[in-house]
């Protein structure tokens, strides 16, 4: 099936704002085995709108317009689709009780022009938006069937998942029993994974698994999605696919599915029953940040010490150390924050960034340590080249990866693709 995404708005299409519903549809569609063929950006324009709409309904067989749907002069969609049909705008009664009832509940008046909302070409299907204003709908525009959606990027994503690819997925002829399984990777690059996964899709004979990538570093996402007849039949196909991946992937496995490396740090830290103290060189506070939000860590996350100086560093952990980053000093640090914060583990992450601009060739040498209170430290040196964000980002997951194998009994000292001598 043919599908294409159509998104609107002058703030898209000066690129005011980033266009993430584009990129949130897309992955959600390729992750239920629909492709994309066309993206298209135009602006609050009728006639180009318009345009557009005719065009992808001449050459695709499912379209998804994205914004235009709100109540000022500039939302165009609903007027426009129904230029582009040729049929009229109508008041739907059902949705402007509805956007009524919306109001009333959360004590407010409804603006006049919120009544543009429930104006929708004839004949249209209503697409339920339960937390929004923004009635979604759906027609046909030439040879294809439209969903109009809502430019608020929680309101589109619930319509979606919800209404618009269970509608696609029947459209498609496909089977409608799917599923999606998801590993979270750090320290492999994309080719790399490619290679390791060789011949995994093989598994499923009749060739109803698909394996596909995501590349975000500092991570890497390796998706396998099988159809099947039922539920039944798909665990059937998934179970070796998965036993595989898991075996080829080994440890560089940080979370799956919706898991993430800070819960899964979290979660085993619960679990003991431990505390963690943390101290961080130039990565601003980026590993408590991931750390400190999530549910439970006010009983977990001790202390947390951030600065740029070194010797700042020792005079607040009251400790004498090298002046200059070493794997003895994060040995150090990691011990002095531990017993300072009376926290059963600790870690510390040091960076010594290269002299001169930020470029390519640009790096950074991070000496990190894990102290135990059973009296272990581990401890590694790495090097990291790209620049000074690539360097920052790079260390913030390292230094919770190694964090992660230490609490899960892993070698804390593999090898990352991400290194360099």
């Amino acid at each position: 099936m043919r599908i294409e995404i159509i998104c609107t708005g002058d703030e898209v299409l000066t690129g005011k704002i980033v266009n993430t519903n584009f990129s949130y549809i897309a992955q959600k569609l390729e992750d239920v085995g629909l492709d994309v063929r066309w993206g298209t950006t135009v602006g609050d324009d009728r006639e180009t709108l318009l345009a557009a709409f005719v065009e992808a309904g001449e050459r695709a067989d499912a379209v998804i317009v994205n914004g235009g749907l709100g109540p000022t002069v500039d939302d165009l969609s609903q007027e426009v689709a129904a230029r582009a049909a040729g049929v009229d705008l109508v008041l739907n009664e059902e949705w402007l009780q509805t956007m009524g009832e919306f109001f009333r509940r959360r004590g407010r008046t409804m603006s006049p022009n919120n009544k543009k909302q429930a104006m929708l070409p004839e004949g249209s299907e209503i697409l339920d938006n339960p937390i929004g204003t923004a009635c979604g709908f759906a027609m046909d525009i030439g040879k294809a069937r439209f969903f109009f959606t809502p430019g608020v990027p929680r309101e589109l994503r619930r319509m979606l998942e919800e209404q618009i690819i269970p509608r696609l997925l029947a459209k498609s002829g496909a089977p409608t029993a799917i599923r999606l399984k998801r590993f979270h990777c750090y320290g492999l690059g994309e080719s790399h994974v490619d290679a390791l996964l060789e011949g995994v899709e093989a598994l499923v004979p009749d060739g109803s698994a698909k394996l596909g990538f995501r590349a975000h570093y500092p991570q890497i996402e390796t998706k396998v999605t099988v159809r099947g007849a039922d539920d039944a039949d798909i665990a059937a196909k998934l179970t070796p696919v998965v036993a595989e991946i898991r075996k080829r992937l080994g440890n560089f496995i940080l979370a799956e599915d919706e898991e993430t490396l800070e819960g899964v740090i979290l979660e085993r830290l619960q679990a003991e029953n431990a505390s963690l103290a943390l101290v961080e060189m130039f990565t601003g506070g980026q590993i408590a940040a991931r750390l400190a939000p999530l549910p439970g860590a006010e009983h977990v996350l001790r202390r947390g010490l951030v600065s740029r100086d070194l010797n700042e560093l020792w005079d607040a952990l009251h400790v004498m150390a090298p002046a200059e980053i070493s794997r003895d000093g994060a040995e150090a640090a990691a011990e002095a924050a531990r017993s300072e914060a009376g926290a059963d583990y600790a870690l510390a992450v040091l960076i010594e960034l290269d002299d001169g601009p930020d470029r390519i060739d640009f790096g950074g040498t991070i000496c990190l340590a894990i102290a135990g209170a059973d009296g272990i430290v581990d401890s590694r040196r790495s090097r990291i080249l790209g620049g000074r964000e690539w360097v920052r980002l790079g260390a913030t997951e390292l230094g919770l990866d190694c964090l992660r194998r230490r609490l899960y009994g892993l070698p804390v000292t593999e090898r990352i693709d991400f290194e360099r001598t």
